[in-house]
């Protein structure tokens, strides 16, 4: 029989999830940004290794939440631990174990978890030896402890053996050709996002959202339309920029991003559309797919 599970990657904001979970899929589906807490809902990719299936389950960062939507991520992070199979918590190796520890309160299921040191190219040998050491204090809690680094391509082989090992037998639970579960539009929303992210400083991509207006497939190009959502008339005005130059400018981001995954040319029409308070409004977040 071959085995099969969820696994949640879960870490504080800005520890490397998306980065990982695109790593390990060998495609880019899940937005990633320097900026942290740019991750809002639990998206999966879906990665055979050997015989055996393991559903990755991106997460937003564990944090302080403040805003309605804040707390809705924090929730989508929780739900994870508490639905998943295995937990891998992601630790960048110049971290202090508080965060560590803040993790083990929050599993109050105590739901089996593997550590895996990100990051480790950004320390030195001796660093990272004093690191797992620190980490050792806890080894009562954890599965395993591995190192990785994805500039580097370290670790992907350890991590996939060790999650296997402790994943149940299964049958398959998605068609193995399958790479994710996430519907395309969700995926091209969180392109132009992450495009928002590079391209738009300050807090407005936080107070900003996408909603896929339209999608047309037809050959030879893909047509899609777009709203970017802001709070505020002054944020529309900085999305827009002098002469329509900043939306171009995420447009063309977005669109690049778009047709590498659809192996085909794309237009991409974008508009912008002010709702005050969209981020602590329960039901336009309903509306924008944020669930409870």
């Amino acid at each position: 029989m071959n085995k099969a599970g969820f696994v949640a990657l879960v870490g504080r904001p800005n520890a490397g999830k998306s980065t990982l979970m695109n790593w390990i899929l060998g495609e880019k589906i899940a937005l990633v940004s320097q900026k942290a807490n740019a991750t809002r809902k639990r998206s999966n990719a879906i990665v055979m290794h050997n015989d055996d299936q393991i559903i990755f389950v991106d997460t937003p960062g564990l944090h302080q939440a403040e805003k309605l939507l804040n707390q809705y991520m924090l929730e989508e992070a929780l739900k994870a631990i508490g639905d998943c199979d295995l937990v891998v918590y992601l630790a960048p190796a110049s971290d202090k174990t508080i965060h560590y520890e803040k993790f083990l309160e929050l599993n109050s299921d105590k739901r089996k978890h593997i550590i895996v040191l990100s990051k480790i190219d950004q320390i030195s040998q001796a660093d990272l030896l004093k690191k797992i050491g620190e980490y050792n204090r806890f080894s009562d809690h954890f599965l395993a402890l591995i190192p990785m680094s994805v500039n580097k391509n370290v670790g992907k082989k350890d991590l996939l053996d060790t999650i296997v090992k402790h994943l149940e037998e299964s049958p398959y639970l998605y068609d193995p050709e399958d790479i994710t579960t996430e519907m395309i539009r969700t995926i091209y929303k969180e392109f132009i996002r992450e495009a928002i992210f590079d391209n738009i400083s300050d807090e407005i991509p936080y107070e900003s959202d996408v909603i896929i207006d339209k999608i047309d497939e037809d050959e030879p190009i893909e047509h899609i339309r777009a709203t970017i959502i802001v709070e505020k008339d002054s944020q529309k005005g900085i999305i827009i920029g002098k002469g329509g130059a900043a939306i171009k400018r995420i447009g063309q981001n977005a669109r690049e991003k778009i047709e590498r995954l659809a192996s085909k040319p794309v237009y991409l029409e974008l508009f912008v559309s002010v709702k005050k308070g969209w981020t602590s409004d329960k039901k336009f977040l309903t509306d924008l797919g944020y669930e409870w």
